[in-house]
């Protein structure tokens, strides 16, 4: 290990770094750019233009004709396709959220969540203690909310806490996951079984969309971005479609879409959001398909013609 030592360099001395490495660009433009977008931001997308050495590993000299142009066409790509990301988990969270609220108030009402029996999955106390408290904490953060106002207003002097129905709108994607995770295997089996989906399958699903969710709620580059909590593949007797050729390998982008689509045609069939998708590709010829996962004719695979 050794100790890191470099020093921030200005935006000047950052475009003329990047252009002193083979980037083809107007300075002043590169410089308006840098001040927009971090050095190290943009980094992420000028990797794959680096030229490699005997062993193949990058150097800090980019492939000649490497242009500006190329790269903030990528960059602004990747914004377009992380708002598209958002907007289709958006739609598939509340649908969970909704079935899995719905399911569990009519068994154990309006304040079951408040009762640690009723969330066997979550076997330590610590556990349960630490997700309660992240439910009491979303309420008070949103104190101005007008049904939260009202309903403390009108009931706060007999509860302290909202009922599960008012408080899933206020429940982050990660207390959903746990929540999910924590009701009994029959309820995570009856809401699973309401998309079409297996338990195991459908929190293999959720997890990957929540750490995909999370990298666009941070503005993290996704298009050829590899996934390390890779989500499973459905079962090839009952899901013969995800076994079709060509594969479209489980830990790149692509499936994420893919998943995305097959999930959201369950929630709401006329949705449009295959073809603002479609949309998006087509005004971006350019971006290479491999780095996402997806084959050439990707929009003909039996997964994206439905």
């Amino acid at each position: 290990m050794s100790c890191y030592e470099k020093k921030p360099l200005s935006f000047e001395a950052q475009a003329d770094q990047l252009l002193a490495r083979g980037l083809q660009a107007d300075r002043d433009i590169l410089i308006t750019r840098l001040q927009a977008v971090n050095y190290y931001r943009l980094s992420g997308y000028l990797f794959p233009f680096r030229q490699r050495d005997a062993d193949d590993q990058p150097i800090d000299i980019f492939v000649p004709g490497t242009t500006l142009d190329m790269i903030w066409h990528r960059y602004n790509f990747d914004r377009r396709l992380r708002v598209l990301v958002l907007d289709v988990v958006e739609r598939i969270e509340v649908a969970v959220r909704t079935r899995l609220v719905y399911h569990f108030a009519h068994i154990h009402g309006a304040f079951g969540h408040l009762e640690p029996n009723n969330i066997p999955g979550l076997k330590k106390i610590s556990e349960y203690l630490e997700w309660q408290t992240k439910l009491v904490e979303e309420p008070e953060q949103a104190r101005n909310e007008q049904f939260v106002r009202h309903f403390f207003t009108k009931y706060g002097d007999f509860h302290r806490e909202l009922p599960i129905w008012m408080l899933c709108e206020l429940m982050s994607f990660g207390s959903l996951l746990t929540f999910a995770r924590g009701v009994t295997p029959a309820m995570q089996q009856t809401v699973a079984g309401e998309f079409g989906l297996p338990d195991e399958l459908f929190f293999s699903w959720l997890r990957s969309l929540y750490s995909l969710r999370n990298a666009c709620a941070h503005h993290s580059r996704i298009w050829n971005r590899e996934f390390g909590n890779a989500p499973k593949t459905p079962g090839k007797n009952k899901f013969p479609n995800w076994h079709t050729a060509p594969e479209i390998p489980n830990n790149r982008v692509g499936y994420l879409l893919t998943i995305c689509h097959f999930w959201l045609v369950k929630i709401s069939p006329t949705s449009q959001w295959r073809t603002r998708l479609f949309e998006l590709f087509d005004e971006y010829p350019e971006i290479p398909l491999l780095n996402m996962g997806l084959p050439e004719n990707w929009r003909e695979h039996p997964l994206w013609k439905g």
